[in-house]
């Protein structure tokens, strides 16, 4: 036990000395999230299962629409996913323009000018 103490301390050590942590931390969750970027400018329908819980993204990032697929940790956004769960079986709107006033569901912002204006990939 006393060998292996001994083998940590220095690999600690020169992380310390290295960088520090804060700064990694940083880089991985941002104090000030990335704004989300249009990922369509249309819905997509989608038929929700009752009882099953679903991610959807809020990022825009993920090449799953209208799921997460993790792209938001990987591109270091610092949002996280909508976590729903379908209270019954049926076919929805869900948002992919990531402006609704009704997340995960479609309000019809899409349709505004400020989001058919904007470029697929970009912020609002």
């Amino acid at each position: 036990m006393g060998v292996v103490g001994a083998f940590l301390r220095p690999v600690a050590w020169k992380l310390n000395q290295r960088r520090d942590i804060s700064s990694w931390l940083a880089k991985w969750f941002p104090k000030t999230p990335a704004k989300s970027v249009v990922a369509l400018k249309t819905p997509i329908k989608v038929e929700l299962v009752a009882g099953k819980t679903y991610r959807w993204c809020v990022c825009g990032r993920s090449k799953k629409q209208p799921f997460c697929d993790g792209s938001h940790f990987f591109q270091h956004t610092g949002l996280s996913p909508l976590k729903f769960k379908a209270q019954e079986t049926r076919t929805v709107a869900l948002c992919t323009c990531k402006a609704t006033q009704k997340p995960p569901y479609c309000d019809g912002t899409h349709r505004s000018e400020r989001v058919q204006k904007a470029e697929v990939g970009s912020p609002l």
